[in-house]
């Protein structure tokens, strides 16, 4: 708090500190982005390897010089 508060009430004072912690603690909306981002590349991901691995078995099943 500046030195323009000392006419405030103390009631205001508290609001205005109160208004200050909730901004410090808040998520930002870049924070929830960034995470919600990492979740979709390890889906993705996780995906990819089983499509991967299932594919390679089916072509290891239709192998036609197996005899």
């Amino acid at each position: 708090l500046g030195k323009q508060d000392y006419k405030k009430t103390r009631p205001m004072l508290r609001a205005t500190r109160l208004k200050a912690e909730a901004k410090k603690t808040a998520l930002g909306v870049k924070e929830v982005a960034l995470v919600l981002a990492a979740i979709l590349v390890f889906l993705l991901a996780f995906y990819a390897f089983f499509y991967l691995n299932i594919s390679n078995e089916l072509d290891l099943d239709l192998d036609p010089d197996e005899n």
